[in-house]
């Protein structure tokens, strides 16, 4: 019995061991709140299938210019949208392919079973 529970802690203190640090944890999770609302992701899916700009995207959306933009801001300060200043106005774009990825990978593990 004795020589299972030091396993046991063994175990435990190895995977431990492997796990992130705390902070990387906690922005992963910050990560993961960012897909947690249907209006950023609907926003990154519109992204994901073309640059576009504010307007572009309220009208997809049918929303109001200021409310995606408030959208946009959040998500820019996440890393997963940039914008590209042209003329006046800017273009925005997922900031990268692993952002492509996330939502690739959560389309495919929502739609499973359906």
């Amino acid at each position: 019995m004795a020589e299972n529970v030091k396993k046991n802690t063994d175990t435990a203190a190895a995977l431990r061991a492997m796990l992130p640090s705390e902070d990387v944890i906690y922005d992963l999770a910050e990560l993961f709140k960012m897909f947690g609302d249907p209006t950023r992701a609907k926003i990154l899916q519109c992204l994901q299938v073309r640059d576009l700009y504010v307007g572009e995207i309220a009208d997809v959306l049918e929303m109001s210019i200021s409310a995606v933009s408030h959208q946009l801001r959040v998500l820019r300060a996440a890393k997963l949208v940039k914008g590209t200043k042209e003329g006046k106005e800017v273009k925005y774009s997922l900031d990268d392919d692993h952002v492509t990825k996330i939502l690739e990978y959560g389309l495919t593990h929502v739609n499973e079973n359906k």
